[in-house]
């Protein structure tokens, strides 16, 4: 053999090759997990915020501008509110203003670059995947596999090497995690944010230990706050992480620390101001509809009513209301959610560990970091919480926790080594056997989800496409439709969408708010409307009684539901009569014979 070939084998076995081998083992393992998860247990998007965040972006790539198919009925009174309500027609594609615009900026390269067009489909022909979802998929999967190496890094870091592999094959072993992927939302690129700033954290407290430069130490503060500013750019429940940041910052172990955490400071205004301001001269609020999560699910705006209510009335709003929130969703945080962060064991190590100190001043401080993370988003939480992620808890973009999950994994699994290395086996094969449960432990969600039954890919009810697209391609490409998944007709069907108004008034001779005539008659002529599963799953009994004798608070839809059900024709005076595919089992009524025309022909095809 010769001694070049010697020195190639030796590279690969123990000098610097190595390294490249674990790196392209690792890259293939993470390969094969995306294609086998893929393939026993993708779904398609399942959340409205998953949608609604598609649609947004193929309209940035189709060159409409941060425009949305999706027509919130509080986004038209914010519109209107700044417009001064001169002339309340909508003229148009309506502004965003519900999503921050890092992700839907970023998904709208991806769909660019989609191989494949938006296919058209038949509710004659099968249907299980819509491959758009499974391109937005694989690109959270590369977010997913981006935060594996960041938190290696960052462990490796703060740790060893041990410790890093740890967390990252705990992060890629939780279900959750993979579940997140699949959901359309924000939630893995957030992921890479928080991990990218716990990162420029520690290197700023590691560097002001070390004696770095002033100006190296100004740059990465102002790097701080700079990802700060662009976490809350992608959500905007990250920016009340910038007081934990202040707080860290300003205790660093430097006489520089108060303009430090100026500089940090500073850093995040520049980068959330533009869209700030934007948002201002939109529709007078800083943050659009999202301003306002912190009313919903309270008993005066129960749900989402308070995003369908083109007249909000905050004069009932009062201090207690928040307060019972608060109380009550923080009680279940504290209850279910907290002891599974991230739907993993490893966070009790992490729970477990906080009565250890470290030696390393460092880790306590980023610890400690964690900990305020966590105080700060389980307040944001509990306060911030809306009616959609009623349908979705645990894979919701309001499950903040699980944001923090992969940096909490990183200090469970150092808890899991220390103690491991107090425990002096008789073989050493006891040691991999420890290891070896736990991994099972932690993973078992995950393995689970690849045996049989395997998961549906369609999401049924409410959400078929097929169907969905066939009722889009009865309207007109330029017309309004009211429904109650305007997300998903939004997506599917290509088509604007005002969400589903409070009540549709049986009088349309009454003056009231928030209901369909006022959107119909007063703000745009809604040519279709399309009720899904979604509403005829809240019917209740007590709904049920209420139109049986007459008494109809009925001005509500689940008496204009149970009156269109069971007399099998329109409600008297409603001014969509047609149902070009019948009453069941989704209602489907249009204005037009265009719309039957439509329907002959989608048959005959």
């Amino acid at each position: 053999m010769s001694v070049g070939l010697q020195n190639f084998i030796h590279k690969f076995e123990q000098g610097t090759g190595t390294r490249l081998v674990r790196v392209v083992s690792a890259a293939i393992v993470m390969l094969a997990l995306a294609i086998v998860y893929d393939l026993t247990a993708f779904t398609n998007i399942s959340t409205p915020e998953g949608m609604d965040a598609a649609q947004l972006a193929r309209n940035i790539a189709s060159g409409r501008g941060y425009t949305t198919d999706f027509v919130r009925p509080l986004s038209i009174h914010l519109v209107e509110q700044r417009r001064g309500g001169d002339d309340p027609k909508m003229a148009g594609r309506h502004p965003d203003l519900a999503n921050p615009p890092v992700y839907p900026v970023l998904l709208a390269g991806v769909l660019k670059v989609m191989p494949f067009a938006t296919p058209e489909l038949s509710s004659q022909k099968p249907f299980s995947v819509y491959l758009p979802d499974l391109w937005i998929a694989m690109f959270n999967q590369l977010l997913f596999f981006v935060a594996a190496v960041l938190l290696f890094r960052l462990a490796r870091r703060l740790f060893d090497e041990p410790v890093a592999w740890a967390s990252a094959a705990v992060f890629l072993g939780t279900d959750l995690f993979w579940r997140f992927s699949l959901t359309g939302h924000s939630t893995m690129l957030v992921v890479v944010v928080f991990i990218t700033l716990v990162s420029v954290l520690e290197r700023l407290e590691t560097g002001a230990r070390e004696g770095k430069s002033a100006r190296w130490l100004f740059v990465m503060a102002a790097a701080v706050g700079g990802v700060a500013g662009v976490g809350c750019l992608t959500r905007y429940s990250f920016g009340w992480l910038i007081v934990p940041v202040a707080f860290w910052v300003n205790g660093l172990p430097s006489p520089k620390r108060m303009r430090l955490t100026v500089a940090a400071m500073a850093a995040f205004l520049v980068v959330i101001a533009p869209w700030v301001t934007r948002n201002f001269v939109v529709s007078g609020t800083p943050f659009g509809t999202a301003s306002f999560a912190v009313f919903q699910n309270t008993t005066q705006f129960p749900a989402s009513e308070i995003e369908r209510s083109l007249t909000p009335d905050y004069r009932e709003m009062r201090g207690e209301h928040f307060w019972q929130k608060l109380l009550a969703n923080g009680r279940e945080i504290f209850e279910k959610e907290l002891p599974r962060m991230g739907g993993s064991w490893m966070a009790a190590f992490f729970l477990v560990g906080l009565l250890m100190p470290f030696r390393n001043p460092t880790l306590g401080r980023v610890r400690w970091f964690v900990m305020q993370c966590l105080l700060v988003w389980t307040l944001a939480q509990a306060l911030g919480r809306t009616g959609l992620a009623a349908d979705t808890p645990d894979v919701s973009p309001d499950n903040l926790l699980a944001v923090l999950a992969p940096v909490v994994f990183v200090f469970g699994a150092s808890l899991f080594f220390i103690l491991l290395n107090q425990f002096q086996p008789p073989m050493p094969v006891a040691r991999y056997t420890v290891m070896g449960i736990l991994g099972l432990a932690t993973c078992a969600p995950m393995a689970f989800t690849f045996l049989p039954p395997h998961r549906s890919p369609v999401v049924y009810p409410p959400y078929y496409p097929p169907w969905i697209q066939e009722k889009a391609r009865m309207t007109d490409e330029d017309a309004w439709v009211m429904t109650d998944i305007p997300w998903a007709l939004a997506w599917y069907g290509r088509r604007q969408s005002v969400w589903q108004s409070i009540r549709y008034r049986a009088n349309p001779d009454e003056k009231f708010k928030n209901d369909f005539y006022e959107i119909n008659d007063h703000r745009q002529p809604v040519s279709a409307l399309y009720l899904t599963a979604k509403t005829l799953k809240n019917l209740e009994t007590q709904s049920v009684w209420n139109w049986s004798v007459g008494d109809d608070r009925g001005q509500e839809w689940e008496s204009f539901v149970l009156g269109t059900f069971l007399k099998h024709e329109v409600p008297t005076g409603f001014p969509l009569k047609r149902a070009p595919l019948g009453l069941m089992p989704e209602i489907f009524l249009t204005d037009t014979e265009r719309s039957q025309t439509k329907s002959i022909q989608s048959q005959q095809q």
